[in-house]
C-alpha cells in the first residue's frame, strides 16, 4: 500500500514534468493506449469479462466517456495550467464529493460528522484556489485548480455512477473496459494534438515519464489497489490513500521547486482532515479511489 501511494503521489509531479515536451492530450493519449494494453494482459490472466447486459454496455460506454474521456481531458488541462501539489490535493477531495452525490441519489444517509468533512474539504479547495491566485509563479494558475476541481467533480460522479456494476461483476472488469472505451475517445479528441506533437526532440526522461504514468500509475496501481481492498479490506486500503495528497505536495516541493504558501498549507490541512472524516463517518466504496 506505501507503494501505490509513492507511485500515485508522484505521478502529479511525473506528469507535470513530462508535459515540458508533449503536448498535453497527445501524452495523455498516449499513455492511455499504454495503459489499456496492460490491463488487456491483467484481464486476460484473470479470467477475462464477465457477460455483460445491453443496457449494461450502454452504462459502460457513457461511464467510460465521462470517467476516462472527459475526466482525462479535465485532468490533463488542469494540471498543466496549476501546480502538481494543487492537482493532488484538489483530487483527494473526491471521496466528499461522492458522499454529498451518494446522500442526493439517496444511496447513503449521511451523518454530522461526514458533512463536517465535507465542509472543510471545498474549504481546503477553496483556500488552494486563493493562494494560487496571491503566488508568482510566472502564470496564473487559477484556471488549472478550477478544471481540476471539475475533474474531481466528474470523477465522482464516474464513482457513483459505476458503484451497481463494480458489486455485480467486481471492479477490475468494470474499471478494464471503461478504461478501453476512454482510451477510444481520448484517441478522437486528441487526433489533433497526436498529429500536430513533435516527436524527434522529446527527451527521454519525458518517455520515461509517460511510461511511469502509463504503465505505473494506472495498470500496475490499479492492481495494487485490488490486492489492498482483497488483503486489508476496503476501509483500510481507503485509509492509505488519505496520504496521498500531502505526499504529492512534498514532492512537488522537493522536485519541481513548488513551495506552498500559508493559505495553500491550510487549504492541505482543511482537505486531509475533511476527507478522514468524510471516509470515516460513511460506508467505503471500493472504486471511489482508483
Amino acid at each position: 500500500m506505501w507503494a501505490l501511494v509513492l507511485i500515485w503521489a508522484a505521478n502529479f509531479s511525473v506528469v507535470k514534468a513530462a508535459l515540458v515536451d508533449f503536448e498535453p492530450l497527445a501524452f495523455n493519449a498516449t499513455r492511455f493506449v499504454l495503459a489499456s494494453a496492460l490491463m488487456l494482459l491483467f484481464l486476460r490472466r484473470t479470467g477475462g469479462l464477465p457477460r455483460f447486459g445491453r443496457s449494461e454496455w450502454l452504462a459502460l460506454v457513457g461511464l467510460g466517456l465521462l470517467g476516462n474521456t472527459a475526466y482525462q481531458v479535465l485532468f490533463i488541462l488542469g494540471i498543466d495550467g496549476t501546480l502538481a501539489g494543487n492537482s493532488a490535493l484538489i483530487l483527494g477531495t473526491v471521496p466528499a464529493y461522492v458522499a454529498v452525490l451518494s446522500s442526493w441519489l439517496g444511496h447513503e444517509r449521511l451523518g454530522t460528522k461526514t458533512w463536517l468533512g465535507v465542509a472543510l474539504s471545498l474549504l481546503g479547495v477553496g483556500l488552494i484556489v486563493w493562494g494560487s491566485a496571491r503566488v508568482e509563479f510566472g502564470q496564473a494558475t487559477v484556471r488549472g485548480d478550477l478544471l481540476m476541481v471539475a475533474a474531481a467533480i466528474g470523477w465522482s460522479l464516474y464513482t457513483v455512477g459505476s458503484s451497481p456494476l463494480v458489486r455485480r461483476y467486481g471492479a477490475l472488469p468494470v474499471t478494464s473496459v471503461t478504461l478501453w472505451i476512454g482510451t477510444l475517445g481520448l484517441l478522437l479528441v486528441s487526433a489533433p494534438s497526436l498529429s500536430s506533437q513533435s516527436w524527434a526532440p522529446i527527451r527521454w526522461a519525458s518517455w520515461a515519464g509517460l511510461l511511469y504514468s502509463g504503465a505505473l500509475s494506472i495498470a500496475v496501481a490499479y492492481l495494487l489497489w485490488y490486492y489492498g481492498v482483497r488483503h486489508m479490506g476496503s476501509t483500510r486500503t481507503a485509509l492509505y490513500s488519505n496520504t496521498i495528497p500531502i505526499v504529492a505536495l512534498a514532492i512537488a516541493w522537493l522536485t519541481l521547486n513548488e513551495v506552498p504558501n500559508a493559505l495553500q498549507l491550510l487549504g492541505a490541512a482543511a482537505i486531509v482532515v475533511g476527507v478522514t472524516l468524510s471516509r470515516t463517518g460513511r460506508p467505503r466504496q471500493t472504486v471511489a479511489e482508483l
